[in-house]
């Protein structure tokens, strides 16, 4: 995996001398905000075998805590995040790839990438139903009519390996990720 962070505004500023990137590291490998080992979180991440790059940039008109998460996993699948820490331990990710969002990390997320067409969210909540899963809220964006689409649905339990798999086989999905609550 590679993971090319780049840190914007006071995240910039403070980057490495305040820890900033052995916690955003950290959150990129799992870790808990109590894990003993944040410390070593780099090393870690190496030995995980994940390439990382940091980088500051200007990001626009966004919350001076902000950082954006450019990954490449194993299989060559990319996917841009950005997010805030609000300060508190409490942090929102307003973006995901080209889609503007709003998640809090509080529940469980379904982030599914699909084609914008009829049927595609039903198919997707029916089998969510099936599975027995509740959601809680949820998110749709696309890029225009008939093009790349975006779901997020925030649900009150993680959605099982099985139902997940389910959606991705259906037509016209083209990714779904699984985010456990932080």
């Amino acid at each position: 995996m590679r993971a090319r962070i780049v840190l914007h505004g006071s995240f910039a500023s403070t980057g490495s001398g305040h820890g900033t990137d052995l916690a955003l590291v950290s959150g990129l490998i799992g870790m808990h905000p109590d894990d003993e080992r944040i410390p070593q979180a780099l090393e870690l991440a190496k030995e995980a075998g994940m390439r990382l790059e940091f980088a500051e940039q200007d990001l626009g008109d966004v919350h001076p805590n902000t950082a954006q998460f450019e990954l490449v996993d194993a299989q060559q699948r990319a996917m841009c995040i950005r997010g805030s820490s609000l300060g508190g331990g409490d942090v929102v990710v307003t973006q995901i790839d080209h889609f503007d969002v709003e998640l809090t990390g509080e529940l469980p997320v379904l982030v599914v990438g699909h084609q914008d067409r009829p049927g595609e969210i039903a198919a997707v909540t029916g089998l969510l139903a099936e599975g027995g899963v509740n959601i809680a809220s949820m998110q749709v964006s696309r890029e225009r009519r008939g093009a790349n689409a975006l779901m997020l649905i925030e649900t009150d339990v993680e959605v099982d390996p099985l139902t997940a798999e389910r959606i991705a086989e259906q037509p016209g999905i083209t990714s779904v990720r699984r985010v456990a609550a932080v």
